[in-house]
């Protein structure tokens, strides 16, 4: 009896022994936010079928268990980059971005943990540098500055996402050029924007000649037509309708008739 109460202090004695020794790589407790893998380095080796959620897990002390950070992060990054042209600009990009939850074990496979300087930054810098050298300094700077950007978030957005990663959002936060380069571009724009507003002036004063124009000879031919088809028979003959409608008027007047210019009848009021 006491061998058998000896043998089982000592398997007691073990365990505990053996959680203390290897607890922490044991017992693991992912939380909100995290996701999981797991290397087998006696048997299957990297697991990619299975990714791990949120919870509480046991998993052999002889395996490695990988907890990743899969919430979306901000990386900012400034840059030199050469234009068209060959002039120098500077760009300060931010990009957000998390791993693609049910993918990171390939994403660990081929890059690990430190996936974002290992991928997500050298990837954003090289597209941001590729896109620039297609576009001259002022087309970056102001003419074409949302294509410029469109066209890195579709690169950018492609590159990360066929290694695993989900691209967020890319924002150009600002262009920075040389002071002289700067105001050289400036100062074309404004002379540009300032040769539009001549131009448009231009167009309308036409369009409102053009119009008075149009407006003049309608006019013209409107005249020339009533003129042609005022003949003094029609004049007499609308006088004499326009004597018969006052005459049935109840206001007191006098018809002569036969008097005034052109024999046309002529009429006089009470006053």
């Amino acid at each position: 009896m006491k061998k058998k109460q000896s043998t089982l202090v000592i398997i007691i004695v073990a365990i505990v022994f053996l959680l203390l020794l290897f607890g922490n790589s044991m017992f693991y407790k992912i939380t909100p936010g995290d996701r999981a893998v797991i290397f087998r380095q006696f048997s299957t080796g990297l697991d990619t079928a299975n990714v791990y959620l949120p919870g509480f897990h046991i998993v052999s002390p002889w395996n490695d268990f990988i907890v990743y950070n899969v919430k979306e992060r901000k990386s900012e990054e400034t840059m030199d980059v050469l234009s068209k042209n060959g002039l120098q600009i500077n760009i300060d990009i931010s990009v957000r971005f998390n791993p693609i939850y049910n993918r990171i074990a390939f994403l660990h496979r081929r890059f690990g943990v430190d996936y974002e300087s290992q991928l997500v930054v050298p990837e954003v810098r090289s597209t941001v540098r590729q896109v620039a050298g297609r576009y001259t300094a002022e087309e970056i700077y102001s003419t074409k500055r949302s294509e410029v950007e469109l066209k890195i978030i579709e690169e950018a957005g492609e590159k990360l996402t066929n290694n695993d990663i989900d691209m967020k959002a890319l924002l150009i936060r600002s262009i920075n050029l040389p002071a002289d380069i700067k105001q050289a571009i400036e100062s074309k724009l404004k002379q540009e924007q300032e040769a539009l507003a001549y131009e448009f002036k231009l167009e309308k004063e036409k369009s409102e000649a053009l119009r008075k124009i149009i407006q003049a000879n309608g006019e013209a031919k409107s005249n020339k037509i009533i003129n042609s088809s005022l003949t003094d028979k029609l004049l007499k003959m609308r006088g004499i309708e326009a004597t018969i409608e006052l005459s049935k008027s109840p206001n007191a007047k006098t018809i002569v008739i036969g008097s005034g210019k052109n024999g046309l009848p002529l009429i006089l009021g009470n006053n």
